[in-house]
């Protein structure tokens, strides 16, 4: 069986081919990174440059696979190269480190998207009520709001606070 078609080969390739580990079945390896890793934990100042020339890259095209959107894979490149860079101690060597590193880029780009998702159904009042004057007048014209909620629950939502705050009001301004 040649190294290229061995299983363990091809599991551990995290980086180019040149770089492959391969590994026999009862031998230690070692990590590729072994010099990033030791830099990072004696704190060694090149080691943060070093760690965003060779992970970089790679960690941003895997956020932006995830996520779908540039903004959302840059911020979480930087997420995560902050947290390998913070959280080095953690890294007990079990697999290749840049597998660990791409287990954190993948963790941190999908809670990017739930983070998301749920940002996305959220109608602040903010962005519905209309502004006004120091003296309590609409400094505004009143734009009827209504069809930007779209969503049926939040529709739900929405009538049921209205009617709550309705209900509160006295006996004559209820009519109105």
């Amino acid at each position: 069986m040649s190294p290229q078609s061995d299983p363990m080969t091809i599991l551990l390739q995290t980086a180019p081919p040149e770089q492959a580990v391969t590994v026999d079945a009862g031998a230690t390896r070692t990590d590729p990174d072994a010099d990033l890793i030791e830099a990072l934990r004696s704190g060694r100042n090149e080691a943060a440059e070093a760690l965003v020339t060779r992970f970089g890259p790679r960690v941003y095209r895997l956020a932006a696979r995830i996520t779908g959107n540039a903004r959302d894979a840059e911020e979480v490149t930087q997420d995560v190269l902050w947290q390998v860079f913070n959280k080095i101690h953690t890294f007990r060597g079990q697999a290749v480190f840049g597998s660990w590193v791409y287990r954190i880029t993948a963790n941190t780009a999908y809670e990017k998207l739930r983070r998301r998702s749920r940002e996305r159904h959220e109608v602040s009042w903010e962005e519905l009520s209309p502004t006004f004057d120091e003296l309590g007048r609409h400094a505004a014209p009143i734009t009827d709001w209504s069809p930007r909620v779209e969503d049926p629950a939040m529709q739900g939502e929405l009538h049921a606070a209205l009617s709550q705050a309705i209900e509160h009001l006295p006996p004559e301004l209820r009519v109105v």
